[in-house]
């Protein structure tokens, strides 16, 4: 099974929001209908920014999506986005995942 990192950005408030999950594209629809989560219900709409396909179990997405927010880093997050950039070190098992389902 694949698992994914995602990045969501509300256009409207600047706020970006990052996720694992075996279908981000499915994800995205669940955050934007407001179903599953109170913080991103409050920043509709969201644009998928980037999806990252990543090497290991749900445990080990789930790492490196706690990893990402704990750095409180919005440059880091720009740096995700940027389709330039290559992610290593701590996030070099990230394979960036081109979203043509959007």
């Amino acid at each position: 099974m694949n698992f994914y990192i995602y990045i969501l950005y509300s256009p409207r408030f600047d706020k970006f929001y990052i996720g694992h999950s075996e279908d981000p594209w499915r994800r995205i629809e669940e955050h934007n209908s407001g179903k599953l989560h109170k913080y991103t219900s409050d920043y509709r709409p969201w644009v998928l920014s980037s999806v990252f396909k990543i090497e290991g179990t749900r445990g080990d997405a789930g790492k490196v999506e706690k990893f990402i927010k704990k750095q409180k880093s919005r440059n880091l997050i720009l740096k995700l986005i940027d389709p330039g950039f290559v992610p290593g070190g701590s996030l070099a098992q990230l394979h960036r995942v081109p979203h043509v389902r959007d």
